[in-house]
């Protein structure tokens, strides 16, 4: 694993402990000798991640459209930025670039992303880890959300399986280097045939 692609508000929340536990993941990152791919923005949750990065000496890779670059909320000072036309692209140059995604806390541009790929896997489009960094149990309610649905038949147990969730940076990272993903042999038949 060499990049991972890190979801993330471009907002840092209430709370500091969001931006002190996005710096450990940054730590678990460069100790692991990964690559940081992010949305490339000098604000909120993104820039502590990247900024943490940098500081130990790691790699950033930042993908944004134009006319957000447009904006001033660029961050100059990454090892590498690449422009695209917009969040469609965006995405699919993200997903391109890493070799698995973890999603911190964040709005809608984060749950946007983080399900996405969460789509893409369960498709078969890709076979990358996705995680979830529950910073402060921020994402409990996306959570017991995910499992809901699977008790109602909407998500696949083995789907749900591959979803990646810890509290720990380390532990997290560690997932993600050891992921195997399951199969849900077919899946779209068995919809068809049953209903769920």
């Amino acid at each position: 694993m060499k990049k991972i692609c890190v979801f993330c508000g471009s907002s840092k929340g209430i709370k500091e402990i969001y931006s002190v536990m996005a710096e450990k993941l940054a730590d678990a990152l460069v100790e692991n000798n990964i690559e940081l791919v992010y949305g490339g923005a000098n604000i909120g949750l993104m820039k502590s991640i990247a900024d943490r990065v940098l500081a130990l000496g790691g790699k950033v890779t930042g993908v944004m459209p134009g006319n957000l670059a447009q904006r001033e909320i660029l961050h100059e000072n990454i090892t590498e930025t690449i422009l695209v036309e917009d969040m469609q692209e965006r995405k699919k140059i993200m997903e391109e670039l890493s070799d698995g995604f973890i999603s911190m806390p964040g709005g809608f541009g984060t749950m946007d992303e983080l399900f996405e790929m969460l789509s893409w896997n369960q498709l078969g489009l890709i076979h990358k880890p996705v995680g979830i960094y529950n910073i402060d149990h921020f994402y409990d309610p996306v959570v017991e959300w995910l499992d809901h649905a699977v008790d109602m038949k909407f998500v696949r147990p083995e789907h749900r399986a591959n979803i990646l969730v810890d509290t720990d940076a380390d532990a997290l990272v560690e997932k993600m280097w050891n992921y195997r993903g399951l199969v849900a042999e077919k899946w779209v038949d068995r919809l068809k045939e049953k209903g769920f």
